[in-house]
């Protein structure tokens, strides 16, 4: 498909005459059109076609299409058939009441375009900017962000279904890309052993039962790879993303010995579950936890405006794989919004997305305050009603001592690198000071005959804008900046309820990443709709037994 870029068509007479009669108050997608025209330019996408070749569906009138479809959360056929059957999409996309539209198929095949050419974040940044003209996005001011779950396009697997899956899903591919060299190579009984699909149900009862499967599944799978990989197979046969999986997922779950492949113990030693796959048919989604919350799949992090005068925008979209840690996400959203030139002011998050170092980071390098709860010292000292927590020693700096409650002074201090790979500095007190010290039952739990407290902090930026935080973080003022945060929950609900957030349509992250970015750019238009339409916004909605009680009391 080649592109010729040309200007929007106007909207047909006879389509706008019938839409304003079948809308006489408009709808949001006729809003929309009227007061910011088409939006997207053929140029825009000029980069992600061929110069020769058949014409493409003008680029534009897809990217609507695109939006629309994750507005109201349809599949390709549905938004395929609604530009044939609704009036008001035909009004946005300028199309005649008679036209029969485009197959199904041209949607993914866009979609394909803006992953393949980098450029899943062009329609929302597009969007973000004809907003920015309008005045309802600007620099400065709050912006939240919040992370939530995102299921993967598999079935999450036990380790047994996992080797079984996998073997099933290999001898599947190479029956259709190989079928006489599998023929020739296959053992008559690893149809039945692989046949179906590998189910909890149907794996024998037992640990020991289960493991001798386990391993007889690895045999198989290192002589499947090893015929593969011999020099008489044909190279090509290594190249197969389906092989190179397996091989993959064999060396995560086996172990070879003397005797053969063994599966993998836990003392054997596992892949982290940031590396270890968890699905033979999306080699990006792996297991994750939040909270009480078990996955396999991916995370996704939303960054929106909470202005009073403005909508609210979701102004960066960011996926990761399920175990990535919210604060690895912080530089990144400062980073792209200061390319778009979108930084916030004040940028208000929650316990995830902030530590000492990203409070300080975050103002040097952005020039945003990084506002949440920060972290508490869970050291039984301060957990414990009158022990002697990390707030209660001063620190100097300058001296390089820090003073115990009691008085006494520290007689060592080392910069070292903690178990995080974060700087910090240990500040260990004399043995002499704490042994006879009235107050070590409050202060150490160190036996034997040199007890001594030891303490470990942040350098000093770091170690002052978190005792800075701390101290305000208790105030009335804070928790009336803060309580802002909460709406960008909202957010999420909205994203799930509407657009299926929380469940990935495809497989991979790219493709992932992409409806998310979709889905963002849907719910900006749509909440620019409402905001066109003088919509007013949802407040926080109360059950009916907090409202009872709220009432005051009967005379």
């Amino acid at each position: 498909m080649s592109l010729h870029p040309r200007q929007p068509d106007p909207i047909p007479e006879e389509t706008a005459r019938v839409a304003r009669a079948a809308f006489p108050d408009g709808n949001p997608y006729m809003r929309m059109r009227d007061e910011l025209d088409a939006i997207y330019q053929d140029e825009q996408f000029i980069a992600l076609f061929p110069s020769r070749g058949k014409p493409a569906a003008p680029p534009w009138r897809l990217a609507l299409v695109t939006i629309f479809q994750f507005a109201e959360n349809m599949a390709d056929r549905q938004a395929a058939d609604a530009v044939r059957a609704r009036i008001d999409w035909k009004y946005a996309l300028s199309l005649e009441l008679t036209h029969p539209g485009f197959d199904h198929t041209v949607l993914s095949e866009f979609r394909g375009r803006l992953v393949e050419g980098g450029a899943e974040c062009l329609l929302l940044d597009v969007l973000l900017e004809r907003f920015r003209q309008r005045g309802f996005l600007r620099a400065g001011g709050s912006q939240r962000t919040d992370s939530t779950h995102v299921l993967a396009a598999v079935r999450a697997l036990n380790r047994l279904e996992l080797v079984g899956e996998t073997m099933r899903h290999v001898l599947n591919v190479l029956a259709d890309v190989a079928p006489d060299w599998l023929r020739a190579h296959a053992k008559v009984e690893w149809v039945k052993r692989y046949q179906r699909r590998s189910d909890e149900y149907r794996l024998p009862k037992g640990k020991e039962a289960q493991r001798m499967l386990a391993d007889q599944i690895g045999q198989d799978g290192a002589e499947l790879l090893g015929a593969i990989y011999s020099s008489e197979s044909p190279d090509w046969l290594r190249h197969v993303p389906a092989v190179k999986m397996t091989r993959r997922i064999w060396l995560q779950n086996y172990l070879q010995t003397e005797e053969g492949v063994r599966f993998r113990r836990a003392e054997d030693g596992l892949p982290k579950s940031a590396h270890f796959i968890s699905s033979p048919y999306d080699g990006d989604a792996h297991l994750g936890k939040k909270g009480s919350v078990c996955w396999v799949g991916y995370k996704v992090c939303l960054t929106e405006t909470c202005e009073e005068d403005c909508p609210n925008l979701i102004t960066h979209v960011e996926t990761t794989s399920a175990p990535i840690a919210d604060g690895a996400v912080t530089p990144r959203v400062h980073r792209d919004l200061e390319q778009h030139d979108l930084l916030p002011a004040i940028h208000l998050v929650d316990t995830g997305f902030l530590d000492a170092e990203l409070l300080v980071a975050s103002k040097q390098e952005y020039g945003v305050e990084l506002l949440g709860p920060t972290r508490r010292d869970r050291r039984w000292q301060s957990r414990a009603a009158d022990g002697f927590g990390m707030a209660d020693f001063v620190v100097d700096f300058e001296r390089r001592k820090a003073i115990c409650p009691e008085g006494h002074e520290s007689r060592e201090w080392m910069p070292r690198i903690d178990n995080r790979g974060n700087d910090s500095i240990c500040i260990r007190f004399s043995p002499s000071d704490c042994g006879p010290c009235p107050s070590r039952a409050r202060c150490t739990g160190s036996a034997g005959t040199h007890p001594r407290r030891s303490i470990s902090i942040r350098p000093q930026e770091q170690y002052e804008a978190l005792k800075q935080r701390r101290a305000i973080e208790g105030s009335k003022e804070y928790a009336q900046l803060y309580a802002k945060r909460a709406g960008v929950e909202g957010t999420i609900s909205q994203g799930t309820r509407r657009s299926g957030l929380r469940r990935s349509r495809y497989i991979g992250l790219g493709r992932t990443h992409l409806q998310h970015v979709l889905t963002a750019a849907a719910l900006n238009f749509v909440r620019v709709a409402e905001w066109l339409a003088e919509t007013p916004r949802a407040k926080t909605r109360c059950s009916s037994f907090e409202t009872l009680m709220a009432l005051p009391p009967a005379a």
